[in-house]
């Protein structure tokens, strides 16, 4: 059995680790408030774009955008990954990545080739471990993702769609439903689906006067639509990030508890087992005399 110096130090070290778990869940839960609320502002205008492309997708224009166009055969498929910088988040990241990894497995046994670009630091590593081929990245974004931080990433694999390397394009992220529960979801980025974007459903289509030409305004809208939709991923990310986090360090501070309280049973049970002793070998020591 340890001694009980051994015992004290061990209570005092899992006393200081609750002490930073605490603290941990007291910083998570202050930025889960303000990411929950980066990520509701974000949706107003998420869904508003959502609703112009689907009534241009259905206008009928002279000028057909790559992005709207299936491809006949898909033998490249890129995947753009969200996860999060750090971790001691649950099993957020674990949960996301094994998503992708199952659905790159798939790919892979039909002979289809993968690219990554990878938002987070976990994304990224995980990525670079397996040998996946990571064609763009970013990492540290702080508290406050900023669209200018994910254009340059986002456009490699744009570039990489517009120019025939890859044929469809898929967006890992977790979506948060609420503090307890976040669902990791992948989505068909490119080409844009009809449900993806939200089809129209009354029975006339949607006339436009474009300037100054369609080609113009279609592409810059599109370009447009793709950065909201990997931000608003990025934003519901952070929030189910910090969710997660603040979940995690509560149970981690309860834990610490009943360690403590048993760490602390069995001192006392060692010190009693030390003083009885004690007792004994006195009376032992006064008989014999």
């Amino acid at each position: 059995m340890a001694g009980g110096k051994e015992i004290r130090t061990k209570i005092k070290s899992v006393k200081n680790t609750q002490k930073i778990t605490r603290a941990m869940e007291m910083v998570a839960t202050s930025k889960m408030r303000r990411a929950q609320e980066r990520m509701r502002g974000a949706r107003p205008y998420g869904e508003k774009i959502r609703k112009v492309t689907a009534h241009l997708s259905a206008a009928l224009v002279d000028y057909a955008h790559p992005f709207l166009q299936s491809r006949d055969t898909v033998k490249r498929v890129g995947f753009i990954v969200v996860t999060s910088d750090k971790g001691l988040c649950g099993g957020l990241n674990t949960n996301a990545l094994r998503l992708t990894l199952n659905a790159m497995k798939e790919l892979h046994q039909k002979g289809v080739e993968i690219a990554v670009t990878a938002i987070g630091n976990k994304g990224f590593g995980f990525m670079n471990r397996n040998g996946a081929k990571v064609i763009s990245h970013v990492v540290g974004l702080g508290d406050t993702p900023h669209v200018e931080q994910l254009i340059g990433p986002i456009k490699v694999m744009v570039d990489a769609y517009v120019a025939g390397e890859v044929d469809e394009v898929r967006l890992v992220y977790t979506k948060f439903v609420n503090t307890m529960r976040q669902e990791p979801t992948v989505e068909q980025l490119l080409p844009l689906a009809g449900e993806a974007i939200g089809q129209p459903d009354h029975g006339y289509n949607w006339e436009y006067l474009y300037e100054p030409d369609a080609k113009t305004v279609i592409d810059d809208l599109m370009i447009r639509y793709l950065e909201a939709l990997v931000y608003q991923a990025v934003a519901e990310n952070m929030a189910s990030e910090n969710a997660a986090r603040m979940v995690a360090m509560k149970a981690a501070t309860d834990n610490a508890d009943k360690v403590i309280g048993n760490l602390q049973l069995l001192y006392n049970k060692t010190r009693q087992a030390a003083i009885t002793k004690e007792l004994s070998e006195i009376c032992a020591g006064a008989a014999a005399v």
